[in-house]
């Protein structure tokens, strides 16, 4: 198993400043963390080359751009060789609207975070990856609703000290 490197609290204040201001400068990350520019930036790098920070990106309004559903699958395999579970993968990982796959622990072997057009569209995928014999024996989908809580950080503190954020 690999160690994780170690964070100071520096570290941390820049992860979870780049998590709400992915844009910002370094400039204004070195003033809202309180370190001057050089040593804000070479640390945001090595946080970088070690793949704490794995990339940045936008968080798209999916409502805005039109009509979309998101769906939770739970996949049972049929077999549970691990050749099983790299085929499956590697069969969903072909698919754009699978935007998360984890492999859980529990009644079923992963669950899916599939977004789609419309239902039917949803249901033409699963039929498809149902076809193309990956290895599904059964799944069982939810249809989301709405959301009523979206966070786009992790609890970084409460990760790295184990402190519950509620003390």
């Amino acid at each position: 198993m690999r160690s994780s490197p170690s964070l100071d609290p520096f570290d941390i204040k820049i992860l979870a400043h780049l998590q709400r201001e992915g844009r910002c400068s370094n400039v204004e990350l070195a003033a809202a963390v309180g370190l001057s520019e050089s040593p804000c930036l070479q640390r945001t790098k090595r946080l970088q080359e070690v793949g704490i920070i794995r990339g940045y990106g936008a968080d798209v309004a999916l409502e805005k751009l039109g009509s979309h559903v998101i769906v939770f699958s739970e996949v049972t395999l049929g077999s549970h060789r691990v050749r099983d579970f790299r085929q499956f993968e590697a069969g969903t990982g072909k698919y754009r609207e699978i935007v998360e796959c984890y492999n859980v622990s529990g009644g079923y072997d992963y669950l899916l975070k599939i977004v789609a057009p419309s239902v039917a569209y949803f249901q033409a995928l699963m039929e498809r990856l149902l076809d193309e014999d990956i290895g599904i024996e059964k799944f069982a989908s939810r249809i989301v609703l709405s959301q009523p809580l979206a966070q786009r950080e992790y609890p970084l503190n409460v990760l790295i000290t184990g402190k519950p954020s509620w003390e």
